[in-house]
């Protein structure tokens, strides 16, 4: 990577974790190069600051953050990330053994990885990583610097190492040692937390609570890491200077957006489902209300209407199909009671399949009154035949043999 190149602020999302970052480096007011690189890759942020002058600092520190990038975790993983930085160290030594850069060449390598409410760090040499929480500033790392260690000891107070003549001794770096190992830190941090990354350039030039006023005023993260570099500057600019600021949203915020766009999906989820119920509701009704039947009386006639009877909220929903010749008034009394109301019919078919039924019921019935009248018409005329005859009979025997007069006279 360019190691002049700056990056802006601007959101970035990657595996539900969203960081907000700002980037600057700045070759200060002595040098007449720049031997910082940096990498701004969320999850990943790092800083690198060469060492071995001109051709050779910027050379080392461009292969480690290259190397570095290359091989990180994609999500915060402190022996992983620690692998990489290892690798990044041998992949120094190899370069200057090969020619490219110089012999003896170095570079310090501080690598953060931030996702959601997870941070982890890979340290070697003095470049450092900073957390400002709830307004106050705490350095993570410690400096591998013979500074360091003298304070440790109790032999140099911070403020006296600052001045010191050997403040710039550094006791470990990558491309020394092929043996070289990272510090590794892993550290819960907080939603509103911010994660600072930065070469000694800024470090060396400005106390710890100058860098915690302004990380705590600038709330833009660019606007922030652009001012430290101004403020390290205006102060002397002695080295160059990188500095990375990030926020730490957290998984809390990530659950809060998740669960707005749930919501969210729910709702429209919900709308959805309620629009399809109502369209299959209005189908299913439409469906039922075109096959459905019902008998009715329309003008002394047995009607067929397909729908149903009567009205809801004020709409009809039935259309005449068919009057048929059926009269009511040959139905029996019930089933002529039943079509007040309208009788209710599977479909259409049911319907003309049951008028037919009347019709049938009908025919035969006036088909048996007629038969029986006609009976009862034929036996009342031989009864009366048989009597004429009766009558006509006995009067004709009686005319036609009178009795033989008494003849008293001629026997005397």
């Amino acid at each position: 990577m360019a190691a002049d190149r700056a990056y802006k602020s601007t959101p970035h999302t990657r595996k539900g974790a969203t960081t907000t970052f700002g980037s600057r480096t700045d070759i200060g007011c002595l040098r007449d190069h720049n031997e910082d690189s940096l990498i701004v890759a969320p999850p990943l942020f790092a800083v690198a600051d060469g060492m071995g002058g001109h051709a050779a600092g910027e050379v080392a520190s461009e292969i480690a953050v290259n190397v570095l990038a290359e091989r990180a975790p994609a999500h915060p993983d402190s022996e992983a990330l620690g692998r990489a930085v290892e690798e990044a160290n041998r992949a120094v030594i190899r370069a200057a053994r090969e020619g490219r850069g110089r012999e003896g060449m170095g570079t310090t390598m501080t690598a953060a990885m931030l996702e959601g409410e997870r941070l982890i760090i890979a340290q070697v040499g003095d470049s450092r990583a900073y957390l400002l929480h709830q307004g106050k500033i705490q350095q993570l790392t410690r400096d591998h610097s013979l500074m360091a260690d003298m304070i440790e000891a109790g032999q140099l107070t911070p403020e006296e190492a600052r001045s010191h003549p050997n403040r710039s001794v550094i006791t470990r770096a990558l491309g020394s040692d092929p043996h070289t190992q990272p510090d590794l830190y892993e550290i819960n941090v907080e939603t509103g937390d911010r994660l600072l990354v930065c070469s000694d350039g800024l470090s060396c030039m400005l106390r710890d609570q100058d860098i915690e006023a302004t990380l705590a005023r600038m709330h833009d993260p660019q606007r922030c890491a652009s001012q430290l570099v101004n403020e390290a500057i205006a102060a002397g600019g002695h080295d160059n200077i990188t500095v990375i600021v990030a926020d730490v949203t957290g998984f809390a915020e990530v659950r809060r957006k998740k669960m707005a766009r749930k919501t969210k999906f729910s709702i429209a989820l919900v709308l959805v489902l309620f629009a399809l119920i109502i369209a299959g509701t209005a189908w299913g009704t439409n469906t039922y209300l075109h096959n459905a039947a019902y008998l009715a009386n329309d003008n002394g006639k047995v009607a067929i209407y397909r729908g149903i009877p009567g009205s809801v909220f004020g709409f009809s929903y039935s259309e005449l199909v068919e009057t048929t010749s059926v009269a009511v008034d040959d139905l029996q009394p019930g089933f002529a009671e039943r079509l007040k109301d309208g009788w209710r019919v599977d479909n259409i078919e049911a319907a003309k399949t049951l008028v037919k039924e009347y019709q049938e019921d009908i025919d035969a019935n006036k088909q048996s009154a007629t038969a029986k009248d006609s009976q009862q018409n034929t036996s009342g005329q031989g009864a009366d035949n048989t009597t004429e005859s009766s009558t006509n009979s006995t009067g004709g025997s009686h005319d036609a043999n009178p009795p033989a007069p008494a003849n008293h006279g001629g026997a005397a």
